[in-house]
């Protein structure tokens, strides 16, 4: 095994990064460093594995392996060439390569990935007279380059797929929570078993799976079939095997994780997740509206996403959050409520003083999770009896990380971009006098009051812009057909009925036509197909080491079903 200790680095998502680096420093890590969406911290190859199979809120394991500058392709091409190949691949094996470009000095990530590409191949040929080749997916070894202005760093990755794809989802709804930001929701509310869970809006379970792995403290990892480091050539089976096998940090759950949902299709998908994971001896699923809650178990926690009138939406959107406020005043009293959202309209007909709100990114969309400390009686009451919310001295205690510097480049505007410059009122994400954000997502958080001075103007024509009119119904009903910007989405369908039948056709009817293509482009960078071949008997992953995982979890399953 070995002990030499070198640098490396775990991706995440928008302000998880402080339990991330929670979570590493309870696996042994040293030298714990925060940086936009990265922890940066050393360790051994051991702890280089135990990152990839235990961290719950980690997208990507990285291992530097050559930092350098440069000023332009032609230097990264010349500095790549440098490196001894010899020691991460073989002419016979495949790779590939993920950029991530942040400066003014390179304009296209993807003819970076290119210059990489070529310096590899071309120290390959002028060595050894063949190359190896490049795997678009399953790639033996996965490189990042991460550019910042003109500093470089090239990275092994160690995970291959991201860590979010678990391994135990069977079934999905049509807005599934990213495992990851569900994992990073409940560990940022601070619960690690201590007492009951409830999602009474739990769609497809994803919550409900990761608060019994939390709980548990059972590693999300144990569900994959593989890690990009397996293919290493110094990979140390005996050390992962050991690693992966040792349960002695699981322990026992003494509550109860309960999930419901008004739709018996999202609770049979939510069971069919929970019973994969092996976890469904702590979960109790039902068919059950939140309006229809009556009463709650004792001593417990309530974290939840309702829909936001985005990719899923309810009939009377602002109606569904003034029950949710009206439920969670009388009927969960002593709870601390976290719930997640995207429009600040939707939180205000909750009607309750959030206790804490933190910015998450669900996807492309800049979310809310808020606390709600429910109590009994008036606020003013409340906080003379117990001094006020309790969040505060919480996050007091938490541990404080160095955090590492990074001057992120301004960019441009695009020049197609000019309609949305003049609309949003200046720069993008630039907050405006009045406190607004000058992009396209405060036209959908904005209140119908503050739209009335800047949306109804009258224009040099004389006609007035009754824009934020056709956005919200007088129900509060968002209304999809007038989105922001709908001329985009009507210029799309029309440039679609334009385009010849050949571009028209799914992937997967080009099957039989082009067996062996992986991506074609015509000239005019138009993409034609895709199909990825399938992988050859001896490239495959044996799946024995996590079925006799899965049975293991599994018998406890039913063994407690016997009791």
């Amino acid at each position: 095994m070995k002990t030499d200790k070198f640098e490396i680095i775990a991706k995440t998502f928008q302000e998880l990064e402080d339990v991330l680096a929670e979570e590493l420093l309870q696996l042994g890590a040293e030298n714990i460093e925060i940086g936009r969406r990265m922890v940066s911290f050393t360790g051994d190859q051991a702890l280089l594995y135990k990152a990839n199979l235990c961290c719950r809120t980690a997208l990507r394991i990285l291992k530097p392996i050559y930092t350098f500058t440069a000023l332009n392709t032609d230097e990264v091409y010349d500095r790549i060439k440098e490196v001894q190949w010899e020691k991460f691949l073989t002419p016979d094996q495949t790779f590939s390569i993920d950029s991530v470009v942040y400066s003014e000095e390179f304009k296209h990530s993807k003819f970076v990935t290119y210059r990489v590409k070529d310096a590899i191949a071309d120290y390959f040929n002028e060595k050894y007279g063949k190359r190896p080749s490049v795997r678009l997916n399953n790639a033996d070894i996965i490189l990042n380059l991460h550019i910042a202005q003109n500093r470089c760093t090239l990275s092994l990755d160690s995970s291959g797929e991201s860590l979010h794809k678990r391994g135990y989802r069977v079934a999905q709804n049509e807005a599934p929570l990213n495992e990851v930001l569900a994992a990073g929701m409940i560990l940022k509310t601070g619960w690690r078993g201590e007492s009951n869970f409830i999602d009474p809006m739990c769609g497809s379970g994803t919550l409900l799976v990761e608060a019994a792995l939390i709980a548990c403290n059972i590693a999300p990892g144990v569900y994959r079939q593989s890690f990009a480091f397996e293919k290493w050539k110094d990979f140390d089976e005996e050390l992962f095997e050991s690693i992966f096998n040792d349960d002695s940090q699981e322990r026992e759950f003494a509550y109860k994780i309960y999930g419901s949902d008004i739709s018996p299709r999202a609770v049979q998908m939510a069971r069919d997740n929970v019973k994969s994971a092996g976890v469904a001896r702590y979960v109790e699923l039902s068919v059950l509206p939140f309006q229809k809650y009556e009463q709650a178990p004792e001593k417990g926690i309530l974290v939840t996403n309702p829909p936001y009138g985005e990719r899923i939406s309810s009939p009377d959107l602002f109606g569904l959050y003034q029950m949710i406020g009206e439920r969670l005043k009388h009927v969960f009293k002593g709870y601390d409520a976290w719930i997640i959202s995207y429009h600040d309209e939707c939180f205000d007909k909750i009607g309750l003083k959030p206790a804490a709100r933190i910015m998450l990114m669900n996807g492309a969309l800049e979310c809310e999770f808020r606390k709600y400390e429910i109590f009994d009686g008036k606020y003013k009451d409340f906080k003379t009896e117990s001094g006020g919310f309790r969040e505060k001295g919480r996050r007091e205690a938490l541990p404080e990380f160095k955090k590492r510097e990074f001057a992120r480049p301004v960019r441009g505007l695009r020049k197609h971009d000019d309609e949305l410059f003049r609309e949003s009122g200046g720069r993008f994400g630039k907050v405006k006098p009045d406190g607004r954000r000058g992009d396209t997502a405060s036209l959908r958080n904005r209140k119908p009051a503050e739209a009335d001075a800047s949306q109804r103007t009258t224009g040099a024509s004389g006609r007035r812009n009754n824009r934020w009119d056709s956005l919200v119904s007088p129900k509060g009903e968002w209304k999809k057909e007038n989105r922001p910007f709908p001329q985009h989405e009507k210029a799309s369908k029309e440039r679609k009925k334009e385009l010849p039948e050949r571009a028209k056709k799914t992937p997967s009817e080009y099957d039989e036509e082009l067996p062996k293509a992986f991506r074609h482009f015509d000239k005019s960078e138009k993409f034609i197909a895709f199909k990825q071949p399938s992988l050859p008997p001896s490239a495959q992953v044996p799946e024995k080491r996590v079925e006799g995982k899965r049975e293991r979890i599994n018998a406890k399953d039913k063994e407690s079903d016997k009791k």
